[in-house]
This record gives structure tokens, C-alpha cells and sequence, in this order.
């Protein structure tokens, strides 16, 4: 790992460590029972990046801000060519049905530098349901306008302010 500082731009993340190294998740598996074979499905998660650039990802509650969130493009996931349909918080907040929705449709920029196009969301503070005891924000992609749920990641984030 390289970089001196949590936010630094010459950071090597463990994302970018293990695509550069080769490492991959099977997203499909099979199990051998007896004479027959049991296939088992493990549904792709999003791969997400809260405020990119940063090791710590320190969120204030407290801030009237916004919080960068990328979701990087995957061999599963596009989210450029998908719906615009997130929300974003403390894990609890969002499996609740809460948490802050986008506060504008995102822009495209390759920021992880892996040749392809990741969108970057933001959303505003003081709707993701932060508290000091949380440790990882949660993004939740609806897949259709009704809310039918889809894809889902979370990243580490450090409380600040409290």
C-alpha cells in the first residue's frame, strides 16, 4: 500500500489490490450431494467507495454537507446505464426503508482507475441516520420505481464531531 494520508490520491485500495493481483469472487457455485449436483446462486453485492480518495471515510452527522458515494462498474452492475434509484445512510436507517436519496443524478468518472466508468452519487447528511455508534454506511439500489429492493454494498466509515 502506498500514500501518506487517509485522503491522498496515491492510496492503493484493497479493491484495486486484489483486481490488480488477480483475486476474484466465484459468483456461482456448485456443491456435490450424492449423485446430484446443487447449484447455489450468491447474489453480487454493489462495490462501493464512500468518499473516494479516503481510507477513514469520516462522516459528521452533525454537517449539513453531502457524502460522496461511487459505485464502481462491474462485470455484474452498470450503474451508468441503470435507474438512478439509491438511498444511502447508516445500514438500520436503510433496511428501515430510510436514508437519504440522491440530491442529483450523479456524474460518470473512472475513480479507481480501472478503465471504466463509475457513477458518483451525493447525498445529503442529514438524512442518512448516522450515529456515533455506527461503522459502515450502506447504499441500496431499487431496482424498479415501486422500490422492489435490488443490489446492495456498504464501505467503513469513521463518526467525526460527536
Amino acid at each position: 500500500m502506498t500514500g501518506t494520508s487517509d485522503c491522498g490520491p496515491n492510496r492503493i485500495d484493497r479493491r484495486t489490490f486484489l483486481k490488480a493481483s488477480g483475486g476474484t469472487v466465484a459468483g456461482i457455485g456448485a456443491i456435490s450431494i450424492g449423485s446430484g449436483t446443487v447449484a447455489a446462486h450468491f447474489p453480487a453485492e454493489l462495490d462501493i467507495d464512500i468518499k473516494p480518495g479516503c481510507d477513514k471515510n469520516p462522516v459528521n452527522p452533525s454537517s449539513r454537507g453531502v457524502i460522496p458515494v461511487a459505485v464502481h462498474q462491474t462485470e455484474d452492475f452498470d450503474p451508468t446505464t441503470e435507474g438512478v434509484r439509491y438511498r444511502f445512510g447508516a445500514p438500520d436507517t436503510v433496511e428501515d426503508g430510510g436514508g437519504a436519496r440522491p440530491s442529483h443524478d450523479g456524474h460518470r468518472e473512472d475513480v479507481n482507475g480501472d478503465g471504466t466508468t463509475d457513477l458518483v452519487l451525493h447525498f445529503p447528511v442529514e438524512e442518512t441516520g448516522f450515529d456515533s455508534e455506527d461503522s459502515e454506511g450502506k447504499l441500496l439500489w431499487e431496482r424498479d420505481e415501486a422500490g422492489e429492493h435490488g443490489l446492495s454494498g456498504t464501505d467503513e466509515v469513521t463518526i467525526v464531531g460527536r
